[in-house]
C-alpha cells in the first residue's frame, strides 16, 4: 500500500532529525493516513480509500461524490 492520500494527494515528506549536538540524519514525515470504507450513494457501492485526516475533512465538507470527482480530475484517483 503506497502512503499517498487518494483524495488530497498528500504523501511522505523528507526532512532531518536534529540531535542535541546538532547532528542531522535523514528522516521521513509520513502522511496521517487511514484505510476507510465509504458508501458512494450515486454509484450504489462501497469504496475503499486511503485518506489523510485532511481528506476526511474534505469529504465531510463537500461530500464523497464531489471529492472523488475532484481527485480524479487532478489524477490522484483512478475512477
Amino acid at each position: 500500500m503506497s502512503r499517498i492520500c487518494q483524495i488530497t494527494g498528500k504523501k511522505a515528506m523528507v526532512g532531518n532529525n536534529v540531535s542535541h549536538s546538532n547532528r542531522k540524519t535523514k528522516r521521513k514525515f509520513n502522511a496521517n493516513l487511514f484505510a476507510k470504507k465509504f458508501y458512494w450513494v450515486e454509484q450504489d457501492c462501497w469504496v475503499n480509500l486511503n485518506v489523510s485526516a485532511k481528506g476526511l475533512r474534505t469529504i465531510n465538507k463537500i461530500g464523497l461524490d464531489a471529492a472523488i470527482k475532484k481527485a480524479a480530475g487532478k489524477g490522484y484517483l483512478n475512477v
